[in-house]
């Protein structure tokens, strides 16, 4: 029996030495085809022991058999199994997974896989946009992404770009999305100052032009990704800046673990595309047109030129175990197809990370700095009957020489001037130095639970300088009387100086603290928990200054660096400064339950200095769900998921100090009253919900989602004029008006492999997105859509109103000439009168597009690859401003060119060209916007010369539009805005936009 016992005590104790003796700990290293592979999966096969990669990919797992399975899993990357046979250092690669949907997509604070997503993200890769040459990331979603529509004001190198995702969602406050490039929200203002000329009277004869773009600092090649949040479950995280989306710009990180430098050229060369349609010289006096003959002026020839860019980028990237680091120039250089426009751009970035306490300490650093040069030429939105250098091209007589025989200018008049003389003498350039930086820091407190801290920092310092030369002149703009003189006509005359130069300069400088604490764990196997707690505080601050002198010296030429030497009493200078402080606590909660349902839970709340005293905070919450109804199957369904979401977000921009009583000292110390104070200034808020499916089919070669959604936005903050806000002093008051308006639409995006071997490769993608608004329980009739040109002074087109889409036209019904030739117009019964007894009329047409469409498609076929992609807009209307103010048949008879359509009607000499149908048109389109062809070269013989590849590509934009509008192009969004409210769809004196052919090269070494 002793003996019995000592054998079985023995046998146990060598099984136990044994087991300790081989359950043993095992490192190593995850990685995929680019490098390091941090957050990997890392299992022991039939057990719960499971650990993740750190940081620099490196992992250590305990209490491993001898004989057991490691288990190796990442998101997008195939599972990969590895038998330890007593091992203790096990190094694996990970390799795509091209059969699963399982793209990671960035959205507020953090990533999720695509799959799992409640909300409605989309998300476009730097592979979508590699040959396409933009000025600014956001015309690279063009098409690309359901229910986002991307309007550029003009053809204008670097002009201002209009992102509306899922529609409007306010009448006077901004109505684009909130942008946030690596973490840091940006202000959302533009980084440059604006300006014009302007006439002595006040009035806007040549009117003023836009600022630039804020995402032109951005350089296209340093872009990993772009994300699209579009509903309240993933926007309501920013609070009261998600009620437009919001679009989340992710930068480029080092891939390999072996430098890598890598450069891409390419060239670009333009020629306008579209055509006002004005009378050649031969056609003017054909139709009987005023002969001063001469036959050698073209419009065209006078002020455009074929476009030029030249882009030059250069980076540098390694990784190592502990960090990681990537450094990147660029420079571009783009004449545009105007006469005196152009951007060049030079940027840099720099990114960096490193790891401390053996990983469990990341500090991530950013820095983004561009400087940039505009140079444009006087093109405004708001030119009076005289014109812009557009303007005054188009209605200068063909049959007039534009010299005289000396080599002077033909100079006509003041009122109808010489385009080339303009053009000239006109001079007005941006320089915009721009910087955005970040230090981020992650302490990862265990496996589970990590915090971090952002600060990021933005900054612009701009400005602008214009000058028109006291050798031309214009009626009532740039003169001014010399002091002293005009008081007797005969023994002291009038002396006239002409002339006018500004410099305006605007400095902004906004700081980011951002502290977040993230808890990740899979408590079970049927329930994960993600959550996440934070609060933020933001600071931004804007100032700026203005000079401007009229009356100058006939032989100055250069008055910008000079300002001083006109005349002393029309020197003015201006100043100015805002703050805003916004401060948040928000706090979010994933979990997953039999890893089927998915919760989402939102809440954040945000105080901000803008709003009134007694409404300084505001709670934001959202909820999404989501169920998979099939995951990962094979066969005809593979995948379908359903989704909703409910939840408010806000809009906080509109103008500082909106809230309090405002008031500013004019010259010899008087004080103007600008604004009443309102202490109840709350947000403006949107509620909204929509439902949604994500569905891969057919073996994963179809995949797609329908989402229906609507959005409604209360306590619109707007001005009331001075008499409304009795009792107090006379001057306009921000308050919350009674009102809705409600968004509602439908979107469907579709994607499909048809081919997809190893060697060749075919895909196709579409979606289209129906949209629908409407002003609700609104008492207002507000105009907008202010209209320019001879008889139009005070004009407008559109309106805001109950029960109609917002920015609806509002005019007189046109039905055609009597026989007299004058104009025909609708009364209020719907008959045939003169304009006298005509009656405007409130259309059921819009400006805002019904309806939204994208389409592309990529082949791939070894080293060749080819792509196309078009986008298109259809079920709107577009006011054609030009043909309105400039051709009409008085116009011709006077001396101005027209249009061959124009000069040959029946419309009487003296018909008044009022506002009225008959300018307005369908703005339906379809556009190619990209064709591309690319090779891509590999092997020995480019190893042997230290080249890792090498691709070439031609790439073409805007080849073709198909449309029915008569004007330069349809894609039009002229600011037309009339007391602060926006416009939309109005097309007036646009820059034209050009089409393109790029040759470029990229080589990686």
């Amino acid at each position: 029996m002793k003996n019995s016992l000592t054998k079985g005590l023995m046998v146990f104790l060598m099984i136990l030495c044994t087991s300790l003796t081989y359950s043993q700990e095992v490192s190593g290293k995850v990685s995929d085809s680019s490098g390091p592979l941090p957050g990997a999966s890392i299992l022991v096969k039939g057990t719960t022991n499971a650990t993740q990669s750190d940081l620099d990919g490196k992992f250590t797992i305990g209490n491993v058999g001898p004989n057991a399975i490691l288990v190796f899993s990442y998101i997008g990357l195939k599972t990969q199994e590895v038998n330890v046979a007593g091992k203790t250092s096990v190094n694996v690669i990970l390799k795509e997974d091209s059969a699963e949907l399982k793209e990671v997509v960035v959205i507020g604070y953090g990533t999720v896989r695509k799959k799992d997503a409640t909300g409605a993200v989309d998300q476009i890769g730097a592979k979508d946009f590699d040959n396409i040459a933009s000025p600014s990331p956001a015309q690279l979603l063009r098409g690309k992404v359901a229910g986002v529509q991307v309007t550029q004001s003009s053809g204008e190198p670097g002009s201002g770009i209009a992102v509306r995702v899922r529609g409007n969602s306010s009448i006077r406050s901004g109505n684009g999305p909130l942008y946030v490039i690596d973490g840091v929200p940006l202000d959302g203002g533009n980084v440059s100052a604006g300006g014009g000329l302007t006439a002595n009277n006040g009035a806007q004869d040549l009117g003023s032009s836009s600022a630039r773009n804020p995402l032109n600092f951005i350089n296209q090649n340093d872009i990993e990704s772009i994300s699209v949040l579009k509903d309240a479950s993933s926007t309501a995280i920013y609070g009261s800046r998600g009620a437009n989306g919001v679009i989340v710009i992710t930068t480029k990180k080092g891939k390999s673990s072996v430098p890598q430098l890598t450069y891409s050229t390419s060239v670009t060369f333009s020629k306008k595309a579209g055509n006002f349609g004005v009378m050649s010289a031969n056609d003017f006096v054909a139709a009987g047109g005023d002969d001063k003959g001469s036959r050698s002026y073209n419009w065209e020839d006078a002020v455009l030129r074929n476009g030029f860019s030249m882009n030059h980028d250069l980076s540098f990237s390694k990784t190592t175990d502990n960090s990681n680091t990537r450094l990147s120039f660029g420079a571009s250089n783009t004449d545009g197809i105007v006469k005196n426009s152009g951007l060049d751009k030079y940027s840099a970035s720099f990114y960096n990370s490193n790891d401390f306490f053996d990983g469990a300490v990341k500090v991530e650093s950013r820095i983004i700095y561009t400087a940039l040069k505009d140079e444009t030429t006087l093109l405004s939105n708001n030119a009076g009957y005289i014109g812009n250098l557009i303007g005054t091209a188009l209605y200068w007589n063909p049959t007039l020489p534009i010299y005289n025989a000396d080599g002077t200018y033909n100079v006509i008049s003041t009122s109808y001037l010489n385009p080339v003389q303009l053009l000239n003498s006109y001079k007005d350039f941006t320089n915009t130095s721009k910087l955005l930086g970040s230090i981020n820091t992650t302490w990862k407190i265990n496996s589970h639970l990590k915090y971090q801290f952002l600060f990021g920092i933005e900054s612009s310092i701009s400005a602008r300088k214009t000058q028109l030369l006291p050798s031309i002149q214009i009626l009532n703009t740039a003169q001014a009387v010399v002091p002293g003189t005009g008081t007797d006509p005969v023994t002291n005359p009038a002396i006239t100086k002409y002339g006018q130069a500004a410099i305006a300069n605007q400095n902004k400088f906004n700081k980011t603290f951002e502290h977040t604490l993230n808890y990740n764990n899979d408590i079970s196997d049927n329930f994960n928990l993600d959550a996440l707690a934070g609060y933020s505080y933001y600071d931004y601050t804007a100032d700026g200054n203005q000079s401007s002198g009229i009356g100058y010296d006939s032989a100055q030429t250069n008055l910008i660096d000079n300002i001083e030497g006109g005349l002393q009493n029309e020197y003015r200078v201006s100043s100015y400064r805002n703050r805003v402080e916004l401060q948040s606590y928000f706090g979010r909660i994933n979990a997953t339950l039999y890893k089927k349902l998915i919760l989402t839970g939102t809440i954040r709340a945000d105080g901000s200095t803008k709003l009134g005293v007694n409404n300084k905070y505001d709670y934001f919450p959202s909820v999404g769900i989501a169920y998979k109804v099939v995951d990962n199957h094979e066969g005809l369904v593979n995948d379908f998921k359903i989704r909703g979401n409910y939840g408010i977000t806000g809009n906080q921009e509109f103008a500082p100090n909106s809230a309090i009583a405002r008031a500013s000292y004019g010259n010899n110390g008087s004080l103007n009253l600008d604004s009443n104070s309102n202490a109840d200034l709350k947000w403006e808020t949107t509620k909204s919900y929509g439902i949604g499916a994500d569905f891969e089919f057919l073996n994963n070669r179809l995949t797609g989602s329908v989402d229906y959604f609507q959005r409604d936005t209360k306590d619109l903050i707007f001005p009331v004029p001075a008499a409304a806000t009795q009792p107090g002093p006379p001057s306009p008051r921000f308050k919350n008006l009674a009102g809705n308006l409600i968004n509602k639409g439908i979107e469907v995006a579709l994607s499909y492999k048809i081919i997809n071997s190893e060697d060749l490769n075919w895909d196709i993608s579409g979606n289209a997105s129906f949209l629908k608004n409407e002003m609700t329980n609104f008492a207002g009739f507000i105009s907008t859509g202010g209209l320019n040109g001879q008889g139009l002074s005070g004009a407008y087109a559109q309106v805001i109103t109950n029960d109609k889409p917002i920015y609806s036209y509002y005019m007189y019904e046109w039905r055609g000439y009597d026989a007299s030739g004058n104009s025909i117009y609708a009364d209020a019964a719907g008959n045939d009168t003169g304009l006298g007894t005509a009656a405007k009329k409130l259309l059921d047409k819009q400006p805002l597009p019904k309806i939204n469409v994208g389409f592309s498609t990529g082949l791939n076929y070894k080293g060749f690859d080819a792509s196309a992609s078009f986008y298109g807009a259809f079920g709107h209307y577009i006011y054609n401003n030009t043909s309105n103010a400039y051709f009409f048949k008085g116009a011709f008879l006077g001396g101005r060119n027209v249009t061959q359509e124009v000069a040959t009607s029946p419309q009487a000499a003296g018909d008044p060209n009022s506002p009225s149908t008959k300018y307005l048109e369908k703005g339906d389109f379809l556009r190619l916007g990209n064709l591309s062809f690319g090779y891509t070269l590999t092997g020995n013989y480019l190893e042997r010369i230290k080249v890792k590849s090498a691709r070439v590509f031609v790439n073409a934009a805007n080849l073709f539009v198909i449309t029915s509008y008569s004007g330069t192009d349809p894609e039009v969004d002229t600011d037309k805005s009339l007391n602060g409210v926006p416009s939309a769809g109005i097309e007036y004196l646009s820059y034209p936009r050009d089409k393109s052919v790029s040759v470029g090269l990229n080589v990686t070494f």
